[in-house]
């Protein structure tokens, strides 16, 4: 069970909506560092109401969005490598905070037999176009058959689910034997993360509800039975949340900064492993 510390790592502020203050405590059970106090189920959706979400738009109003799409064009051929590299026979795949569903439009054309589960209405509606209405609201997570899914996917999204122990159970009973889970999470051992410190744009409160490390995520699936088998890099992320941090600690978005701590933030991950985003390949 959660074990919750009083022992509070850091203060931060939500930038993006409310601009509320938070407070980082870290959790005794697992390592990880949880958001506090964090909001209610009928709250926590008012956190979401940003036209700057940019997981809930393919909005490509200005350098940064496109910069960001383009980015994550490439960012897919790797992730469609990753899951293909992993499942050999039947490829049925689940991705779990699916957004706008580009990701699964991918996995579509390359053969797999998708669904998705998306909260936000807006980014359902966009994903439903380009899977043939293959994404629902996260009531259908519980009703999905046991062992239906070979792949189970969750870029960026295990930070933002409350209940995390029991959603951890669930991608267990959801995956086939042998199945795979796939998380990639903000990492706040990296370097960007140490040097922006409370201004640190992935802390990104109260909608990332937990803050993980590489040990964090290893004693998280352990508890359940996985095996952490693989952690990959995510390089681009360096730079993106870099820019963001510029914004929120200076007032403006300085390209120029951003970028130079995204590049000295991956030249230390060569020899630390420590990327501002990890993804971590578990197994069951």
């Amino acid at each position: 069970m959660l074990k919750q510390s009083k022992n509070i790592i850091l203060k931060v502020k939500d930038y993006s909506v409310s601009g509320e203050d938070f407070e980082l405590l870290e959790n005794e059970s697992y390592g990880f560092l949880e958001t506090h106090p964090q909001p209610s189920k009928e709250k926590l959706p008012e956190y979401y109401k940003s036209e700057d979400y940019i997981s809930h738009t393919d909005a490509k109003r200005n350098l940064f969005e496109k910069v960001y799409h383009l980015v994550r064009v490439y960012a897919l051929n790797k992730k469609l490598s990753l899951i293909n590299n992993h499942v050999s026979a039947e490829k049925n795949l689940l991705d779990v905070g699916c957004g706008t569903g580009d990701f699964l439009s991918a996995a579509i054309k390359n053969g797999w037999q998708v669904s998705g589960v998306e909260p936000n209405e807006q980014a359902r509606d966009i994903a439903n176009k380009k899977t043939n209405n293959a994404v629902f609201n996260v009531e259908k997570l519980k009703e999905f058959q046991e062992a239906s899914f070979n792949v189970i996917t969750l870029w960026h999204v295990l930070e933002h689910l409350a209940n995390l122990e029991e959603h951890i159970e669930l991608f267990k009973k959801l995956l086939k034997p042998n199945g795979v889970l796939i998380i990639a999470v903000p990492n706040y051992k990296s370097y960007d993360a140490k040097h922006y410190k409370s201004f640190w744009a992935a802390y990104d409160v109260p909608r990332h509800l937990w803050h993980f490390n590489k040990s964090s995520i290893k004693n998280l699936v352990e508890r359940y039975g996985f095996s952490l088998n693989q952690i990959k890099p995510m390089w681009f992320d360096a730079f993106y949340v870099s820019l963001l941090s510029e914004k929120y600690k200076t007032g403006k978005m300085n390209f120029i900064k951003g970028f130079f701590i995204g590049l000295i933030s991956n030249v230390k991950a060569l020899a630390s492993k420590e990327t501002s985003s990890l993804i971590y390949v578990v197994k069951k």
